[in-house]
């Protein structure tokens, strides 16, 4: 891939109107007029969380995004871009808002982000009608099978459960208890493992949804788990209530008697700190880990620890990946703003080289990719969750 150019300019389009030059050194311009979508840098919207219960989420994207940019000379398939920074919010009404004036005021080019499955699906109509290419690296709800503008380059929400699944059935002794969040995303993970679980001689002790995003008081549900007799946990829980969660798990006396299994959000990112040594022995299913073993995502890593002084999540990842197919795609159409060329490309793309591992486009515009098993550990005195072996691959055929 070739990439030249300057520099690109960074506009933080929350509430204000604040410009930032980015790192190229590039100079700042006013309003170019009916002719600054042909003749000048590429709008591209950046829709994450800046504030709410989800900002560390939408802090990780914008970071895989800037490694990104920063590693290809501030540009994208050889051309100048504009990345404009929305603020998702917490709610499907603050992300939908934040999208319609990216689309409508802003007039991107395309848009990436989105962290929330409610968003999407909030805003579904709005890029299928604009005919703007959304490429999402994060929300991916199992109900999103026939867009043409929307992409993911993160998962489908149930696949973490269902890559877990029957490895569940065929290691684990006794049945399973479920315990989640009673929204899509829960539902979607327990449906996810349950569909490799049962076909894999699975028993399912209880399955149970608590309040969502009611419920911090977890002990009444693991009082359940405890006396059920079983003798694993899968469960659902991210953000805060991953953390209190975990805590409780201990603190009832179920670490060490009952095994945890869970997605990969459970124990990603900052949350493994707040939950300290109460999250050791944990074990969850995900598409990527830092200490996979490859060169690209070596130097991304690398790269990520420089710029944050952490470790990379694979929310990251996925932003990172995500700033990869619109390199691909802005140079197979020209680098030019031209949003249904851009989107054209995108599906051409036959492989995308990533810090997880090479992948490629599912039928339903999400990747086919390798699912890890990963644990809780202490290295070095540090907790991290390390990969113990792969799960297998999923994605190939989502729209059947």
């Amino acid at each position: 891939m070739t990439t030249r150019g300057t520099s690109y300019l960074l506009a933080l389009a929350t509430s204000g109107a604040l410009v930032l030059s980015g790192c190229g050194g590039g100079t700042l311009g006013g309003d170019d007029g009916d002719g600054a979508a042909a003749e000048g840098p590429i709008k591209i919207g950046l829709l994450v969380p800046q504030s709410g219960v989800y900002k560390s989420l939408g802090d990780d994207m914008l970071a895989g995004f800037e490694v990104y940019l920063e590693q290809h000379d501030d540009t994208l398939g050889g051309a100048e871009v504009e990345v404009i920074l929305a603020d998702e919010g917490e709610t499907a009404d603050s992300g939908k808002a934040a999208a319609e004036k990216l689309v409508k005021q802003d007039e991107v080019a395309v848009v990436t982000g989105v962290v929330s499955s409610a968003v999407m699906n909030g805003v579904v109509d709005l890029f299928e009608t604009s005919k703007i290419p959304l490429v999402g690296s994060n929300a991916s709800p199992t109900t999103l099978t026939d867009a043409t503008y929307i992409w993911r380059t993160s998962y489908v929400n149930d696949e973490p459960g269902e890559a877990l699944g029957a490895y569940v059935a065929e290691n684990a002794e006794g049945g399973v208890y479920f315990l989640a969040a009673d929204y899509q995303a829960g539902k979607d993970e327990v449906e996810g493992f349950k569909k490799s679980f049962e076909p894999a001689g699975g028993e399912t002790v209880d399955e149970v949804y608590t309040p969502f995003p009611g419920t911090t008081n977890f002990q009444p549900f693991l009082a359940n788990v405890k006396s059920s007799g079983a003798e694993s946990l899968f469960s659902f829980y991210a953000g805060g209530a991953a953390v209190e969660f975990v805590k409780q798990y201990d603190q009832f006396g179920l670490k060490g008697e009952v095994t945890h299994y869970s997605a990969g959000f459970l124990t990603e990112g900052g949350v493994l700190d707040g939950q300290g040594d109460s999250a050791e022995g944990t074990f969850t299913a995900m598409n990527y880990n830092y200490d996979l073993d490859n060169e690209l995502n070596t130097t991304f890593v690398e790269d990520y620890e420089a710029k944050t002084g952490m470790k990379p999540t694979t929310y990251a990842m996925a932003s990172y990946d995500a700033a990869k197919v619109l390199d691909l795609a802005i140079e197979a159409a020209g680098g030019k703003a031209d949003p249904e060329a851009i989107n054209s490309a995108i599906g051409e793309i036959t492989e995308v080289e990533s810090p997880r591992g090479t992948w490629t486009w599912s039928d339903i515009g999400t990747p086919v990719q390798m699912w890890y098993l990963r644990e809780v550990q202490d290295v070095d005195g540090t907790l991290r969750n390390v990969v113990v072996e792969e799960l297998g691959e999923l994605g190939s055929d989502r729209s059947a």
